[in-house]
């Protein structure tokens, strides 16, 4: 979140083709013009900018799929995300075995999202490290045994 979720935010990013389109008055929202909300969004944007979060998300989900694809399991059909937005999707035959694979991870310390039944979804903050991101490997590689 653009705030962390603390403060009321967000952000309509187009191009000056797009935006000259909407005259003065035409378009507005509940918490715009926020001078507080504004300021927060502009100070996480420089905080993003400055600690080159964008890079390490670009390297550290990079890092994440390619650790994903190494784990041999029958279980996991694919792999699949960009940045540090990713997936499985899992092959089995029970339909909770998502669902059942997330509860064992969130036993051995890592929480992940089933998503639309046979997928589960890794969303880590983007200033993960490569050292938690083998740790969160391991963890699912351990945790799949449930499917077995």
């Amino acid at each position: 979140a653009l705030s962390g979720g603390m403060i009321p935010a967000s952000v309509v990013l187009a191009d000056d083709e797009i935006m000259m389109t909407i005259k003065p008055g035409e378009h507005g929202s509940t918490y715009g013009g926020n001078p507080l909300a504004s300021k927060v969004a502009i100070t996480s944007l420089q905080v993003l900018k400055e600690e080159q979060m964008a890079e390490n998300a670009a390297a550290m989900g990079e890092l994440l799929r390619e650790e994903l694809k190494k784990i041999n399991s029958l279980h996991i059909a694919m792999v699949r995300g960009k940045g540090l937005l990713n997936a499985i999707v899992i092959d089995h035959r029970n339909n909770e075995a998502a669902w059942e694979l997330c509860l064992a991870l969130k036993e051995n310390g890592l929480l992940a999202k089933p998503t639309h039944g046979d997928k589960i979804r890794f969303a880590p903050p983007l200033i993960i490290n490569k050292e938690q991101i083998m740790e969160c490997v391991e963890i699912l590689r351990t945790s799949l045994s449930v499917l077995d």
